[in-house]
């Protein structure tokens, strides 16, 4: 159920489960009338599922101004015009079909005190509740297929046992034999305080009941009061001369209550809990059933309040167990194995109000008693608030069942035992707003919680229809016999047979005879005694052949059994194969289920670690993204930086360059206008005319001929620079030699003062010249370039 609050809710996260075996809790609400027609409501009907609750006139003045109307929603709504049959069509009847069927069921009331939960439940005069339209539901659908009594016996243990026909008549025997008169259940005196409340004229039934099974009822009541379990059924027995104690270890005043003995909840072989030494009577009318309930609801703790007159102290359990059984192959008796029996149960809860206890005017016992039951609810809502948590949010968290004996006792409906149905009886009152709002959050909570889906009973494996056709077995041969003089009239088939063939013949006439001469009467015996002979010889022929027919038609029919059985274990033999086949082809599917599952689970843990890995390769990236970003950072503002000293080294290099270029330029400059002046000086030396020398007295023919010289190369090629003066300055890029060549052969004729000069006198002599013109064209340069070049000027040594 949700509530149409404006503040948000926590997203549900849904637990890994399948929704289809699964069903959520049915809630319902009922909203009885108000007592007075000038009463203020602070509850409204607003659809088939939806009531709005608000605050009455004057709330705000106490709650800081606030006013808001709240809606609920329920599995349905009933309204105040609303019958009991209409409450019990939609509620409790889908609940006893499933009892028939063999489930479980538990049926709740919840409110405050005085919201009419005992009504929707027990119901008033002329106008039966839940509990007797139940009870009447069940026999009209069981009514003709009920075993004996005491064919079925419940144990001590939570469990039922089947009795063969003659236990069950010992049973039955000592029970007549008891002093206290059993009025058979067709003549049954209902009490008339009880009697409207049962008297329901809807023959409500169930449709499909396993006609091939025989049932029993049994029924149990037990009140929670102060958190122990009573026994309302037990008959504890007075006994006047032992003293009673109370709890204070001291004798027990005249006129006070003493309790009877409480009881103990335990848990039997199949984890169901079961109160221990619990009075559970077998019934089998609806009358006798309502009469045992009626005398345990007298017991029933109730007391005056403030809010109700007659107010329940104590939650009241009425618990119907129906045990059921396959007959056997035949088709007579009940099957004596007790892996067949079924014992279903359905559990009517008649909860204490919860109430405020300074509203009740509560004091002494009263208060304590609502102390204990306000704390039994607290239990049930911590219950419902952890297993919606567990549901909803995935938690393992344990649900405190023992905190409670109420809680404890239906645990196993919370874990899937059965089906799970409350109603929630509100008052419209303004004074109970308050109340009804906390009832209401708590329904709200328990519709989120889902309760496992029992399954179905397993079939017995016998053929169906094994009643009816010992039944039509039985009328086919009654009524053979009624053709063949069998009993007619409704006679019993204990008649001998000798009476049955009695019947059909002749009267006898009388037999006196009164008179010696009388012809008449032993000729009309004679006559009636041979007809009857007759008859009877007709009658044993026609006996004989019909005890043949019967033979043959028994072979036929024991033939056409035999026939049917090979077919159907033929048939069951192919869908034994079958699901056995079915079964293995389902063990494999497990398997390989459950090897998915592994591979599954393997692959989400390599899921898992690769995602790791992932994002700390992704963490890794990122850091060196941002290191490499960082080095480019600085790499750029390195780059600016020495692009900047490039630019200002090279500007200063430049510079420099410039500025030595500009220096040896006007270096080079100057040496070549010194070697342009060198060069104009050899040149002015080179063309200067040679002074003869006086000739010396030689042959003639030495006069004549000429002297031969080596002939000087051409100039040597060079470049031409100007220079800054205007002129212009040659640079020589070879070097030319001049050689002077002696004539060959011949001697120089020496003079008389120096005779016969030595060998290579010639090129002596053209060295010294060369000498003496380089001598000369440096002391011209020198001469011209200043004193100071005069200086560094040395003279060139001769060669040896």
């Amino acid at each position: 159920m949700k509530a149409a609050a404006k503040t948000p809710r926590r997203p549900a996260v849904k637990k890994p489960s399948n929704p289809s075996l699964k069903d959520p809790v049915g809630v319902y609400c009922r909203v009885r009338p108000l007592s007075r027609p000038d009463q203020e409501c602070c509850i409204e009907v607003i659809n088939e599922t939806t009531v709005q609750i608000h605050p009455p006139d004057g709330y705000r003045i106490f709650r800081n101004g606030e006013y808001r109307e709240t809606q609920y929603s329920f599995k349905e709504v009933f309204g105040t015009l609303v019958v009991q049959k209409e409450l019990f069509d939609v509620v409790a009847k889908p609940l006893v079909e499933d009892l028939i069927r063999g489930k479980n069921g538990l049926l709740f009331t919840y409110g405050v005190t005085g919201s009419g939960k005992t009504h929707t439940m027990t119901g008033s005069p002329g106008d039966g509740g839940l509990l007797p339209r139940c009870l009447d539901m069940i026999f009209n659908s069981i009514g003709p297929f009920q075993a004996k009594r005491f064919v079925f016996k419940l144990d001590d243990k939570n469990g039922v046992d089947v009795q063969c026909e003659v236990d069950a008549l010992l049973e039955r025997q000592k029970r007549d034999a008891m002093p206290v008169p059993k009025t058979p259940s067709g003549k049954r005196q209902i009490d008339p305080e009880f009697a409207d409340m049962i008297n329901v004229q809807d023959h409500c039934k169930v449709e499909e009941v396993d006609e091939d099974n025989v049932y029993s009822v049994f029924v149990s009541y037990i009140e929670i009061y102060n958190n122990y379990i009573y026994d309302l059924l037990e008959e504890a027995p007075f006994e006047p001369i032992k003293p009673k104690w109370n709890n204070c270890n001291t004798p027990v005043r005249n006129g006070d209550f003493i309790p009877p003995q409480s009881k103990i909840l335990r848990e039997d072989q199949n984890h169901n809990m079961y109160v221990t030494g619990c009075t559970e009577v077998e019934v089998k009318s609806t009358e006798e059933a309502f009469e045992v309930f009626w005398r345990g609801q007298k017991k029933r703790r109730i007391a005056n309040t403030q809010l109700n007159r007659e107010s329940s102290r104590s939650h009241s359990v009425f618990i119907i167990k129906l045990a059921q059984a396959p007959l056997d192959a035949d088709g007579d008796n009940v099957l004596q194995e007790k892996e067949q029996i079924t014992l279903s149960q359905l559990s009517l809860v008649d909860l204490a109000g919860s109430e405020r206890t300074n509203r009740t005017k509560a004091e002494g016992n009263r208060l304590r008693e609502a102390g204990n039951i306000n704390q039994s609810l607290m239990t049930l809502r911590t219950c419902i608030e952890v297993l919606r948590e567990n549901q909803m949010y995935g938690t393992n968290k344990m649900v405190p069942y023992r905190d409670s004996k109420l809680t404890h006792l239906f645990k196993n409906y919370f874990d899937g035992e059965g089906k799970v149905r409350m109603i929630v009886c509100v008052n419209p009152k303004a004074e109970d707003y308050e109340e009804s709002l906390q009832v209401m959050r708590f329904a709200e909570m328990t519709q989120e919680v889902e309760v496992a889906r029992p399954v179905d009973r397993p079939l017995c494996g016998l053929t169906p229809g094994r009643r009816f056709r010992n039944q039509a077995f039985r009328e086919e041969l009654s009524r053979k016999l009624e053709m063949r003089g069998g009993p007619i009239n409704g006679e019993t088939e204990e008649q001998s047979v000798s009476e049955m063939f009695l019947q059909n013949f002749p009267p006898l006439p009388s037999c006196e005879l009164l008179d010696v001469n009388d012809d008449q009467t032993l000729p009309k015996l004679i006559e009636v005694l041979e007809k009857r002979h007759k008859l009877r010889q007709m009658l044993s022929e026609e006996f004989a052949k019909n005890v043949l027919a019967f033979k043959t038609m028994l072979q036929d029919f024991d033939s056409s059994i035999v026939s049917k059985e090979n077919y159907i274990q033929g048939k069951l033999s192919e869908k034994e194969k079958t699901i056995a086949g079915q079964k293995m082809e389902l063990e494999r599917l497990e398997k390989k289920i459950k090897t998915l599952e592994y591979k599954i689970e393997i692959l989400e843990k390599t899921a898992t670690i690769y995602e790791e890995d992932k994002r700390n390769l992704q963490q890794e990236l990122e850091s060196k993204s941002q290191k490499l970003q960082r080095q480019a950072s600085d790499k750029r503002r390195l780059e600016a930086r020495l692009q900047g000293m490039v630019a200002e080294t090279t500007m200063k290099w430049e510079k420099e360059c410039e500025r030595r270029v500009a220096a040896k330029q006007l270096e080079m400059q100057n040496k070549l206008w010194v070697k342009d002046e060198k060069l104009k000086q050899l040149k002015a030396i080179v063309t200067e005319p040679k002074n003869e020398k006086p000739e010396r007295p030689s042959r003639e023919r030495d006069r004549e001929k000429p002297v031969q010289r080596s002939v000087s190369p051409s100039p040597a090629p060079g470049d031409v620079f100007k220079t800054r003066g205007g002129g212009q300055a040659v640079q020589f890029t070879e070097i030319e030699t001049l050689k002077q060549e002696s004539p060959t052969g011949r001697k120089r004729r020496s003079s008389p003062s120096n005779p016969d000069p030595p060998e290579g006198a010639a090129d002596s002599e053209w060295t010294d010249v060369e000498t003496r013109c380089s001598v000369a064209v440096e002391m011209r340069a020198g001469s011209a370039l200043g004193p100071g070049y005069q200086h560094h000027a040395q003279p060139k040594r001769r060669k040896p």
